[in-house]
């Protein structure tokens, strides 16, 4: 019969680290995590080059990133960036984001924005939401549905 011991030494040993099928989430670390560049932003706004602010603000959106202040301080840019847009370049903007991730993106900001609803905003985001549904179609809005990376 085995020697009954009181180590428990052998517990302390962490098996998984040899497994190769082990799952370790991402840490998240993306050259985006820092969200859109605030000033280069505002730049942009005041010298009247909206649609590049808006281009900008959605190539550096932190889709990835887990920090919700990063990805909330990023709504706000894009949504201040959105609201500034007239209704007449909004053609103009959309086209420029020939890219579908683009279109995806700016989709998922969309809908984040009718989340946390402001004077006027919604109307105007409405706006934007038939703009990027006439470019991106209906797979667009299926993929910002299913995707499990918030805006």
């Amino acid at each position: 019969m085995a020697k009954n011991t009181s180590s428990n030494a052998f517990r302390k040993i962490d098996v998984d680290q040899y497994n190769e099928d082990n799952f370790r989430e991402d840490d998240g670390v993306d050259s985006a995590a820092a969200g859109p560049d605030e000033s280069e932003i505002t730049t942009l706004l005041t010298q009247g080059k909206s649609v590049e602010a808006l281009l900008s603000a959605l190539q550096n959106a932190p889709l990835r990133c887990k920090n919700q202040n990063v990805k909330d301080h990023a709504l706000n840019i894009t949504l201040r960036v959105l609201l500034s847009i007239k209704s007449t370049q909004m053609d103009q903007a959309i086209d420029t984001l020939d890219q579908n991730d683009l279109i995806d993106v700016l989709m998922k900001y969309i809908y984040r924005g009718f989340e946390i609803p402001s004077e006027g905003s919604s109307g105007h985001l409405l706006q934007w939401h038939e703009k990027a549904f006439a470019k991106g179609g209906v797979g667009c809005i299926v993929r910002v549905l299913s995707d499990t990376n918030r805006a």
